[in-house]
């Protein structure tokens, strides 16, 4: 049985299930290479939300917005494209690595993944011409898929009036991948540890 937090995504408590947790939305920023900014700013985040034990608030643009409001639409779109039945799960927690998890979109029985994202036009016409997964949104995915145990993880791209995307990334396909991703979240965790000794060592 999958061992996951059930509150919905969102709000107050799983929001507190993955406070200082390495997510599977921030695993590109996890990924970047050398000490980049985007991986020092994840990096102070979960610091901070270590230290305080509280979330950081995250900015959210209007776009993101747009998405979480359009998100429940595109899952039943979804739902009628593929004849396929969604349950929606909270904060899913790695098997091994306690400080890590990831907070898929939805369950697809009996072995699926979904995740659902809701551009703004312009992005959502570059993925219809593409024909593929965006990379950005590639180790979400993968992360997911190792997090969960599942066997595939359906991509859905979504936007009203114009056609639906959707393709299917598969975790026997992408071992080396993942098992690469699994090697930087640990090495990653231990340098966030590292760095809270190290702060708590200099100002007490």
């Amino acid at each position: 049985m999958l061992d996951a937090h059930h509150a919905a995504q969102g709000s107050a408590e799983w929001l507190a299930a993955r406070c200082g947790k390495v997510t599977g939305s921030k695993l590109g920023a996890v990924m970047a290479r050398g000490k980049g900014l985007t991986r020092g700013a994840y990096m102070e985040q979960l610091i901070a939300e270590r230290m305080t034990g509280e979330p950081v608030e995250v900015y959210q643009s209007a776009a993101m917005l747009r998405g979480s409001e359009l998100e429940p639409m595109a899952r039943q779109a979804y739902e009628f494209h593929s004849d396929l039945a969604v349950t929606e799960v909270g904060f899913v927690p790695h098997p091994t690595i306690g400080a890590s998890g990831a907070s898929p979109d939805g369950l697809v029985e009996p072995s699926g993944l979904v995740e659902i994202k809701c551009p703004l036009p312009h992005t959502h016409a570059r993925t219809l011409r593409n024909g593929t997964i965006p990379p950005e949104h590639r180790p979400q995915l993968l992360w997911a898929l190792e997090c969960t145990g599942r066997e595939w993880c359906d991509f859905v791209s979504f936007c009203p009036r114009m056609p639906l995307f959707v393709d299917r990334i598969y975790a026997r396909n992408n071992r080396e991948k993942i098992a690469e991703m699994r090697d930087a979240v640990e090495t990653f965790i231990a340098e966030l540890e590292n760095e809270i000794a190290m702060i708590e060592q200099r100002y007490g």
